[in-house]
């Protein structure tokens, strides 16, 4: 089923992420909507909730805290933000579109299944909203360089939404850590995969209980082909992924049809 292309000027638009309430990216993602209209609203973890991914709060209650008008703090997962403004304060009054974001790093390859930020856009596009995810690549400990996103994410989200898009596909955007005056290339890619995993940290105790930290991933190469979201990347460009809800792999789906019709 095709969804129906929006004009996103004077539409809602509903702005979460998973990096918290207070998060920088959070207010980069709002002056953006703000270029696309005035009709924005906010609902945000409490804290921050990297490597959520698509979980539900199911065995404690969801606190919401109104901040503002339009505003909300939420005591639960990004997820818990799409699925608690729709179904809740938004019921009467929801959503054209959803913006998950701008998460500080990488959303891309292989990380894509932890991001709470992707989880968000995911269960945007699971209630039936065009949903985008945003993030912005990083050099840890240096200054983070928003300026790319600022500059030409309104142009690219617009361009986006005037396409017809399956209900069940959402966007996934990465945005390269550089200062540009000029558009950097924007390359429609697949989500690629990474060669190492995180490292894993021994942390002493003086207990001598076992305590492990997950550190950062291993810097290990890029493995897939050019078309891949951190092949782009890689080049200084900014990827879009047109990603998924429903997981099933069709080639191996048809093979064991083949295989067990043979009972």
């Amino acid at each position: 089923m095709l969804g129906t292309p929006i004009d996103p000027i004077g539409k809602r638009i509903l702005l979460v992420n998973d990096d918290g309430i207070n998060a920088p990216g959070l207010r980069v993602l709002e002056k953006i909507a703000r270029e696309l209209t005035d009709d924005i609203w906010i609902f945000a973890p409490d804290t921050e909730k990297s490597g959520s991914s698509h979980s539900l709060t199911l065995n404690a209650t969801v606190r919401i805290e109104r901040i503002s008008k339009k505003k909300y703090s939420v005591m639960g997962t990004p997820t818990d933000c799409v699925l608690m403004a729709i179904n809740t304060i938004m019921k009467d009054t929801p959503p054209d579109l959803v913006l998950s974001g701008i998460n500080q790093g990488l959303n891309i390859a292989d990380d894509i299944s932890y991001s709470g930020t992707v989880a968000a856009a995911m269960e945007g596009a699971l209630l039936g909203l065009p949903s985008i995810s945003l993030s912005q690549q990083s050099a840890y400990g240096r200054r983070m360089k928003w300026s790319v996103a600022k500059r030409f994410a309104p142009d690219i989200i617009t361009r986006l939404l005037s396409l017809k898009w399956r209900r069940d596909v959402f966007m996934n955007i990465n945005f390269p850590n550089q200062n540009r005056e000029n558009m950097p290339k924007v390359i429609a890619v697949r989500q690629g995969q990474r060669s190492k995993s995180y490292h894993i940290i021994e942390v002493p105790d003086p207990r001598k209980n076992n305590l492990y930290m997950i550190g950062n991933p291993h810097p290990g190469q890029s493995l897939g082909h050019g078309d891949a979201d951190n092949k782009a990347v890689e080049r200084g460009a900014i990827s879009i992924t047109p990603l998924h809800v429903n997981q099933t792999h069709a080639g191996t789906l048809r093979e064991l049809k083949a295989l067990f019709s043979e009972d």
